[in-house]
């Protein structure tokens, strides 16, 4: 029973880590390295990510400047972050690539809302679908006469509570990050 409660709250935890890291994508106005973490080139026929091919850093709030370690990856760094659903414009000055972060205008926030909003329901959704695998297994134990009928019940009450924890951790994670994109 542990065990099945150790696994789920785990795996509940990683749905929140992936929220977290899908939050990071989203462009709040703010320079961050981690718009640019996964925009794959194409380097030499290799997929490779930036960060794997350059020097990426953050001079000012509203720029991020990107130093490749090959002179021949300028332009298939550009073309990458170009054709990347960013919407970002690099500026290539032959040593590095400055991308400018412009302002976000209110129907864009309202969009990356939207996009926050979507993404914390599907957190919610992993967090539900590991809560329904882990009273499976309990009941799988009940079944199999390894738990009595009460520790079965016990331990579902144990799975609810840790969804209703992760569940609200993913809303308050939500709400945070709504207040971020919305803040001028």
């Amino acid at each position: 029973m542990d065990e099945i409660l150790l696994d789920a709250e785990e795996r509940m935890e990683k749905a929140i880590t992936s929220l977290e890291r899908d939050f990071g994508k989203l462009r709040t106005g703010r320079a961050s390295t981690s718009l640019v973490d996964n925009i794959i080139v194409d380097y030499y026929g290799t997929p490779t990510p930036i960060k794997q091919m350059s020097s990426v850093s953050i001079p000012d709030s509203r720029s991020i400047t990107i130093q490749p370690w090959d002179k021949a990856a300028f332009g298939l760094i550009e073309k990458a972050i170009i054709n990347s659903d960013l919407g970002l414009n690099p500026m290539n000055d032959g040593r590095v690539i400055r991308i400018n972060i412009p302002m976000l205008t209110e129907e864009r926030r309202k969009e990356l809302v939207k996009v926050a909003k979507k993404y914390v329901e599907e957190a919610k959704v992993a967090v539900r679908n590991v809560r329904r695998d882990a009273n499976e297994q309990i009941k799988k134990l009940e079944k199999s006469k390894d738990v009595t009928e009460d520790e079965s019940r016990q331990g579902q009450d144990e799975v609810q509570k840790l969804t209703d924890a992760y569940v609200a951790k993913a809303d308050e994670r939500g709400t945070a990050k709504e207040a971020e994109i919305m803040a001028i």
